[in-house]
């Protein structure tokens, strides 16, 4: 799909006044302003982040609730269940609270609930669980902030609730012990975009603080946390971008075996930078709460057994072929269901719905359609007597609000402006599905179906600098509202060496000027023929390739603009 290019504008004279305070290149000082970073002292704490900078948790709405309950529950001995979302977040979270209380809490279990038996969130089955078994306290993270029935339904049962969650509430929440999460209107925590896991971590600082406990405790846990701050794709901004800092440190020198056998598994080498966590640990993690049972996750991640960890971890990697071939089939199927459809090129969204769909991977599913055709998409397929799925959203285009605005029609939803959840009665389908494209046609301004590729500066390749780079990569790490800048060079030729790789795949070799570069350009292989046979713009970002001991600076091309 052909893209907008759209160079990123900067204030110059920040930009100026910045680059007189830190004496380095212009261009770098333009990179920091589009973040938001106009001083020296800014940068000084982008640059040098530090654990000392991290928001105090009693800061948080009903923290104090929350650490008071969790006294009283170890003081008494109560049996605490930990309640977690069975995606990496959830998963993480868990893990992280358990690894947290084990030492001070005699009688303390885990539950994930079954994709496919329950649902997302809290369900009755599981407090059923907790009644059964005599748990008396639930610590419940990365959900529950709607589970106001269920929350309900257990303090009938004498089980009382801590959520922590990070999803946006909605005017009413459970009656808990304590509802933690910083998107609660009236909630004056600093940071608004931790993670789920990232709020369970606060938990855990909160307890810390009160019971005077040593920070390297809490500090441990920061391996889990790194997980769940790339996986769950929220901001590496402020106080995730310190937490995500730290935790890949702590994850590269992690003791847990669990995190070595799966850290072995997925072949990445150090240092670690997030893509590596999302694209090299979160699909195996995620794979088990796909195919199975999320437990068996939060088992590896916990596991203090090296031989037991390298065979559950290989097995994760083995779920998550399978989980590739059957997100292979079902977009395959999706993408030609799309094709066939009548009126496609007016439509505005694309709903698609097949009963035999596997739930596990509806949401890859929908990202892999957003991608190709760059519009909402929602894969929805059959659980029991309901239609479930999954739906992600396109920049510029707020997914949660279309979906209120429809929610009529709907069982229930939740999520975020980028991805949802939802559950419709099997009568309201189509309904749904024209109400939808209806709402979504209202909201969508045109420009905005043009997928954009944006730009960050022009650079030449002869600026491409050891020193430029030394100063380049310590932006990282890189995730939403801190990606990797991408630089766009204007009026570069092939060398005569640039070829098909994998026959999707471009491998760059070119010039400008008398300054040579090579690089990679995933799925780019239809330029091939233009580019070597005319000038060409490119944009791309930069990254560092290791090989047989030596270090070079490459390309990773985004795009290609030539003259048609």
């Amino acid at each position: 799909m052909k893209k907008r290019w759209v160079l990123q504008t900067v204030d110059k004279d920040k930009v100026d006044t910045l680059q007189k305070a830190l004496q380095i290149n212009p261009l770098l000082c333009e990179l920091l302003v589009q973040r938001g970073i106009t001083t020296y002292e800014a940068a000084k704490t982008f640059f040098r982040p530090s654990l000392d900078d991290l928001h105090d948790p009693f800061l948080m709405k009903n923290m104090e609730k929350a650490v008071v309950r969790l006294e009283k529950a170890i003081l008494r001995g109560e049996k605490i269940m930990l309640y977690g979302d069975y995606d990496v977040d959830g998963t993480t979270s868990v893990a992280l609270m358990y690894a947290f209380l084990e030492r001070y809490c005699k009688h303390l279990s885990y539950y994930i609930p079954d994709r496919y038996k329950e649902g997302y969130g809290i369900s009755y089955q599981g407090i059923d669980y907790a009644h059964e078994h005599g748990y008396t306290l639930i610590i419940a993270m990365d959900c529950g902030i709607k589970a106001i029935e269920k929350v309900a339904y257990a303090k009938e049962k004498g089980i009382e609730f801590i959520i922590c969650d990070h999803h946006i509430p909605d005017a009413e929440v459970p009656e808990a012990i304590a509802v933690l999460d910083p998107k609660q209107s009236d909630c004056t925590y600093p940071y608004k975009e931790l993670s789920g896991c990232g709020v369970a971590f606060k938990l855990a600082q909160a307890y810390t603080l009160r019971q005077q406990l040593p920070k390297s405790i809490l500090w441990e846990l920061l391996d889990f946390l790194a997980i769940s701050i790339g996986c769950d794709i929220v901001p590496i901004t402020g106080e995730n971008r310190v937490l995500a800092y730290y935790g890949l440190k702590a994850l590269e020198n992690t003791k847990r075996s669990g995190l070595l056998a799966l850290l072995k598994e997925s072949k990445r080498s150090f240092p670690l930078s997030i893509g590596d966590v999302v694209f090299g640990l979160g699909p195996a993690i995620n794979a088990a709460g796909r195919l199975g049972d999320a437990k068996e996750a939060v088992r590896v991640l916990l596991s203090a057994d090296k031989k037991s960890a390298t065979t559950n971890a290989i097995q994760l990697f083995h779920s998550n072929t399978r989980r590739k071939e059957i997100e292979r089939q079902i977009t395959q199927a999706a993408r030609d269901a799309h094709l066939a459809s009548p009126n496609r090129e007016n439509l505005n969204t694309i709903v698609l719905f097949d009963p035999m769909w596997h739930k596990g991977v509806v949401g890859i599913v929908a990202s892999r359609m957003v991608d190709t055709f760059h519009r909402p998409t929602l894969i929805l397929t059959q659980s029991e007597d309901k239609i479930v799925g999954s739906a992600r959203s396109i920049k510029g285009f707020d997914l949660y609000e279309a979906l209120k605005q429809c929610s009529d029609l709907l069982v229930n939803f939740g999520g975020h402006q980028h991805a949802a959840g939802l559950t419709i009665a099997l009568d309201n389908f189509n309904d749904f599905k024209k109400r939808f494209e209806e709402v979504a046609s209202a909201m969508l301004p045109p420009e905005v179906l043009i997928p954009d590729q944006r730009i960050n500066a022009v650079l030449n390749l002869e600026d491409i600098t050891p020193s430029f780079w030394n100063i380049l990569k310590q932006f990282a790490p890189h995730g939403p509202q801190n990606m990797r800048p991408v630089f766009m060079t204007k009026n570069v030729k092939d060398t005569g060496f640039s070829k098909i790789v994998k026959e999707e795949h471009l491998k760059f070799y070119i010039k400008q000027g008398n300054t040579k570069i090579k690089g990679i350009g995933f799925g780019l292989a239809n330029v091939f023929e233009e580019i070597v046979r005319q000038p060409f713009d490119i944009c791309y970002t930069l990254q560092e390739n290791s090989w047989k001991g030596k270090t070079s600076i490459e390309i990773q091309v985004k795009d290609v603009r030539y003259d048609d």
